[in-house]
């Protein structure tokens, strides 16, 4: 029996890891900042508040489909290294963009747009460009983690593995952002009594940590995995979008950011409408065990990411339908324990093989994340549209059955296109 000699890259692996937490921390803190700065921001917006607010979380992931390719170009042209550095000088470009909404709108607090009866003050616009900065960079690290993570080599372990435990840091990261949110930044006050210069101190120290990370990053030691990427100036042999597992996996993950956003921001809503005594609880449980399933994949060695796939979308699917027909909320909140690893699963079948195209996958990949934004402004759509969320969740189990799908079928490659895989 041979022994694999090569060493462990625990180095890079930690650092991306780490990243991941800042992509979860950052992301929740975006989303968490809705509420306030609706009452900061626009209080003059009329009955358009709430249109409003939602652009906070809109301009985050509206940065996925428009950035990924950039971050896929930056890694064949750079390598991944100088991709990190470069997407943190531009997550620092937009924290001090969040730095400068605060300090414009508490400077110059009478300079507003006006869009009909609606009054908008340009601090806010500025805290929009922010956000679309911000989650641009978010996409980037992405493009360059989740390749990385499936690639390096960290004995015993497989790369759903990896990706699994950076996953797990991102719901760290994501949990601990609330606080951060509401006793950090706004040291606890309610709506009424929040100010926009409460921003302009902790973006500027986290902008300032950014930009340590990105030193300290400079100076480590990060190979490059040539086999993951193309050359500098290499023309591919064929679109990306040729490979059927790809196009399908972008699909299937645009399917599962949806259908965890719309668990996870929809719960405590459908479970006011039942009459549920405390409907903050099964979205905290919802979370949480996401954290736990997450580390619970983390010890997955050796369960394929097929197999992980197919439990966790079938076991979804009847928590969903269960949901339904009996009316108890409580089956949403254990269906976060199955959302968990389908991110990591999902991704591994669809680059598995792909080689020198893995980089650019990893890049459209990102267009998927759209789903966070879409499939819950659907699923509110469809709600109104029949009087009640009940058969809302319709939608999601269909985005479920199509990662079951993608799990059984779709993610199979086809024999013509053997020769462009290493298998």
């Amino acid at each position: 029996m041979m022994t694999d000699t090569r060493t462990s890259q625990w180095g890079p692996f930690l650092t991306l890891v780490f990243l991941f937490l800042v992509v979860g921390f950052l992301t929740t803190v975006n989303i968490q900042l809705q509420g306030p700065l609706k009452e900061t921001f626009l209080d003059e917006a009329g009955r358009l508040k709430n249109t409003f607010a939602t652009l906070i979380t809109f301009s985050w992931f509206l940065a996925y489909p428009l950035c990924g390719k950039t971050g896929a170009h930056w890694i064949s042209r750079y390598g991944y290294k100088v991709t990190l550095i470069r997407s943190l000088y531009l997550m620092m470009a937009g924290l001090s963009l969040f730095f400068i909404s605060s300090w414009f709108t508490s400077r110059f607090s009478g300079i507003d747009m006006e869009i009909g009866s609606v009054i908008i003050p340009w601090g806010f616009v500025i805290f929009l460009l922010g956000s679309f900065t911000v989650g641009a960079s978010a996409t980037i690290l992405q493009v360059v983690i989740n390749p990385y993570l499936t690639a390096c080599f960290v004995r015993g372990t497989q790369p759903v593995q990896r990706l699994a435990i950076g996953g797990s840091a991102n719901s760290i990261g994501a949990t601990a952002a609330p606080f951060f949110v509401a006793e950090i930044i706004f040291e606890g006050l309610g709506p009424a009594d929040i100010r926009a210069n409460q921003l302009m101190i902790p973006f500027a120290v986290l902008a300032g940590v950014i930009g340590l990370v990105a030193l300290v990053l400079y100076r480590a030691d990060m190979p490059d995995i040539q086999e993951t990427k193309a050359g500098s100036g290499e023309r591919l042999e064929r679109s990306i979008w040729s490979f059927r597992r790809v196009s399908l996996g972008v699909a299937a993950i645009f399917f599962y950011v949806g259908a965890e956003v719309c668990v996870g921001a929809h719960i405590n809503i459908y479970a006011q409408s039942t009459g549920h005594e405390n409907p903050a609880l099964l979205a905290t449980v919802y979370w949480g065990l996401m954290l736990a399933g997450r580390l619970v994949g983390s010890s997955l060695r050796r369960v394929s990411p097929r197999v992980q796939l197919v439990f966790t979308t079938s076991c979804a699917t009847v928590l969903l339908l269960l949901a339904m027909i009996t009316g108890n909320p409580w089956f949403l909140a254990f269906v976060g324990l199955f959302h968990s690893i389908m991110w990591g699963t999902i991704y591994t079948l669809s680059i598995a093989g792909l080689g020198k195209y893995t980089a650019l996958a990893s890049g459209v990949f990102m267009i998927g994340v759209l789903g966070g934004a879409v499939l819950p402004l659907v699923q509110a759509a469809v709600s109104d549209g029949l009087g009640g969320w009940h058969h809302s969740w319709w939608l999601v189990v269909a985005g479920e059955l199509f990662m079951l799908y993608y799990a059984l079928a779709g993610s199979r490659f086809r024999q013509s296109e053997t020769r462009f895989y290493i298998l």
